[in-house]
């Protein structure tokens, strides 16, 4: 087997043979101290898979390293460490970008088009219309900026974090990847994670606290709240009654024309026509949701603590109870019951079904059309008809005409008064109640964290191509995204927490699809974006031949949802001080909710091949176990959370701060755990093996940073880079927190007898 490896012009290739791991006189047992880097590249990966088009829509400028370590079965096992770049970086945010500008352009439309409202809610619109205007302002300069950086980098190092222009960009993005090869039967196992820094808006920074703050300070109570379900439920009614409003008025004027004529089947098929239209303006008008609005606004009202609240009137608009009558006293709100909007839309039913009485009666029949009406309405009906004096036909009809057209033209109004009301309280939250900025600082938290969310799933779903079960477990259950989080909770990493929880909550908004590409160029391959916030759903393209192996489902446009969970763990000095003299129940909370998240997400692997069985839930108690446990930085949270992620074919999400010193700890400490228990890596070796790895790291990326590419700008500095090592290299670095936490306590205990000193003196 050759291990081919590329040096930095693309062009030599280094070989180390199979048999060079098992020594060159055929000695199979290592030994004791020997665990050594085989070959390094800066460009390109052992392997070609790393170089097919679909690997390079999501992946760039490939670096790795190769280990030789030792097995307990005195076997060689090969391991193969790859990190690269992603262009979906930059792409992901561009895209994002231009999906909110058309957003808020569609949405200044929309609230333009709003008629029939009251100087109050005219001047919200106004408002809301204002901050619109300034979120278009703003994403615009920032697309021009990325635009221009694009094109020479994809990449954005950690001390850039806080840069303006790339609020939207997530920081120090990487693809970790690490293969082992066995010598016995040379198939290989890859372990995937993703790391990145917090996905947090530093430039903003965390003064006031992070989103999850904020949003709770701004958010208002209203009894006129609506879920994004029922806003678009809104703006359905609202096309269906401008569609069907003027299909009414022309097809009833059909009928008054048909009726001076003497053919009875035109004037018969013109009354079909119109009752058809008439049954779905009566279906539409149906919705609930029109008839809780109006009462919601009729409460809202009549409580005196809410003085500008609105009200319909008559005519179906928005009025205010509050306007003085002529001897300026208050003016007297109209009384309204339940059933007001019931009897509004029954009285179109009633209005069409006399219009079908009367055309029966001029055509010599009596039966009565019952589509629209009950047997009282019918009684009721014929005697209202029967009142109506006789003359041509069309004198006849033109009264009932007239009715209907009255009573679609009221019930028009109200419902479009009901839903102006939805649409405005919905771009109401959609502004955080007057904050632009707010608004401003969730999209950029949400557009770091969905490109994380974008390169994790890509590459989940590119791997699994040749796994029909595992599509098949994405279609059916979703993807489980697991972020492995190292903040603190202390100072500003709680702001950052906070805003990091927020953006995850929001990728569970998100959902994927699988569509063909229309060539094989990486540029082809790009994933593309469509929807709104709330409801975004990413287009993996894939080449033809490749997307005619999926399952059916996902061929046919099947979405594959997502299940966002976070697990924080603080394990630097900050988070000692939090434990000691802080509070960490945000740490716990967050845990706590995303565990029951997690369990849900489990149970619905049940009916799936790759559902896990009992071992899920003997990790799933473990997890439970050890988020009640309150110990100090108790990181087999961490791990539990990890095991539970692989085992259901998740993906896997490593960050701190800037995922640098901590993310690299962790990672190559999960490495080595995973090569001892899942590959019996000798147990006397594991010290040596987590030494050799960290201990590469950092000359690793000095490497990197000196042989970037001509076209990246941007320093890169990977996890790998300034990566603490536990070796002799660094003698006594471990002993830093500890001399901090003996000075502060006897610095505290000074300051206490002092304090009694003096309260005694006192005394």
């Amino acid at each position: 087997m050759c291990l081919p490896s590329r040096t930095m012009d693309g062009e030599s290739e280094v070989e180390e043979k199979m048999s060079s791991l098992t020594g060159e006189r055929g000695e199979r047992t290592p030994p004791e101290y020997q665990c050594s880097v085989l070959c390094e590249s800066l460009q390109g990966s052992v392997d070609d898979k790393e170089d097919c088009p679909l690997m390079r829509a999501v992946s760039c400028s490939w670096v790795s390293k190769v280990y030789r370590l030792p097995t307990e079965t005195d076997c060689w096992m090969l391991v193969k460490e790859k990190m690269s770049e992603s262009p979906l970086t930059f792409h992901i945010p561009t895209l994002l970008l231009d999906n909110l500008i058309k957003e808020e352009k569609a949405r200044i439309k929309e609230l333009n088009d709003l008629c029939d409202l009251s100087p109050d809610w005219d001047g919200l619109r106004s408002d809301i219309i204002a901050h619109c205007r300034q979120l278009i302002g703003w994403y615009e300069a920032t697309v021009s900026e990325l635009s221009r950086m694009r094109a020479s980098s994809c990449f954005k190092s950690s001390q850039r974090k806080a840069d303006r222009h790339l609020q939207f960009v997530p920081t120090n993005l990487h693809l970790q990847r690490m293969e082992v090869i066995h010598d016995q039967n040379n198939t290989g196992e890859c372990y995937d994670v993703i790391t990145v820094g917090a996905a947090a808006n530093h430039h903003m920074s965390f003064k006031h606290g992070g989103l999850k703050r904020l949003i709770s300070k701004h958010t208002e109570s209203s009894p006129l709240s609506f879920s994004p379900g029922e806003a678009s439920r809104a703006r359905a009614l609202l096309a269906s009654v401008a569609q069907l409003q003027p299909l009414i008025f022309g097809l009833s004027e059909e009928v008054l024309a048909s009726s001076l004529e003497l053919s009875p089947n035109r004037l018969q098929q013109a009354l079909n026509r119109l009752a058809y239209q008439t049954e779905q303006f009566v279906h539409a008008l149906k919705d609930e949701l029109v008839r809780s609005t109006l009462l919601a606004i009729h409460t809202l009202s009549l409580a005196p603590s809410r003085g500008h609240a609105p009200i319909p009137t008559r005519n179906g608009t928005l009025g205010n109870h509050t306007s003085a009558n002529q001897e300026g006293l208050p003016a007297v709100v109209p009384e309204y019951d339940e059933e007001d909007w019931d009897r509004t839309w029954a009285n179109v039913a009633m209005s069409f079904n006399c219009l079908t009485v009367m055309m029966d009666r001029l055509l010599g029949r009596e039966e009565l059309t019952p589509d629209l009406m009950s047997s009282p309405q019918q009684e009721a009906t014929s005697s209202y008809v029967s009142s109506y004096p006789g003359g041509s036909r069309q004198d006849q009809l033109l009264p009932l005409v007239l009715t209907l057209r009255e009573c679609v033209r009221e019930a028009s109004q109200k419902a479009k008064a009901a839903m102006n009301v939805v649409l405005l309280q919905e771009a109401l939250a959609a502004s955080h109640h007057h904050a632009p900025a707010l608004t401003h600082r969730r999209d950029a938290v949400f557009s770091q964290a969905l490109g994380v969310l974008v390169c994790g799933v890509a590459l989940k779903v590119y791997e699994s191509l040749d796994k029909p079960e595992v599509l098949l477990q994405f279609h059916t259950a979703g993807v489980l995204v697991q972020f492995e989080v190292l903040l603190s909770t202390y100072g500003e990493e709680v702001g950052m927490l906070e805003d990091m929880e927020v953006g995850v909550s929001d990728l569970s908004g998100v959902a994927f699809c699988v569509t063909t590409a229309t060539s094989d160029h990486p540029d082809h391959l790009l994933p593309t974006l469509r929807g709104t916030r709330g409801s975004l759903v990413v287009e993996l393209r894939l080449p033809g031949e490749t997307f005619c192996s999926l399952p059916q489902e996902l061929q046919a446009g099947g979405l594959i949802r997502v299940c966002p969970v976070l697990f924080n763990i603080g394990i630097n000095q900050n988070q000692s001080l939090a434990e000691r003299f802080g509070d960490c129940s945000l740490q716990d909370r967050i845990n706590q909710e995303n565990c029951e998240l997690l369990k849900s997400y489990c149970s619905t692997l049940r009916d799936t091949p790759s559902g896990g069985g009992q071992y899920i839930g003997q990790l799933l108690s473990s997890l439970q176990s050890s988020i009640g446990s309150k110990k100090r930085k108790n990181v087999e949270v961490l791990w539990s959370a990890a095991s539970v992620c692989r085992r259901v074919n998740g993906v896997r999400v490593t960050s701190c701060k800037s995922a640098k010193d901590r993310t690299a700890m962790s990672v190559t400490l999960e490495q080595c755990v995973l090569l001892r228990d899942e590959h019996t890596l000798r147990h006397t070796h594991f010290n040596t093996a987590l030494d050799t790895m960290r201990r590469s790291h950092l000359s690793w990326g000095q490497m990197v940073a000196c042989y970037a590419r001509p076209c990246c700008s941007v320093p890169r500095v990977g996890p790998w880079v300034g990566a603490p090592a536990l070796g002799p290299q660094a003698p006594g670095c471990h002993l830093y927190p500890v001399v901090f936490l003996l000075v502060t306590s006897h610095l505290l205990v000074l300051w206490l007898i002092i304090s009694l000193l003096v309260a005694l003196d006192y005394q």
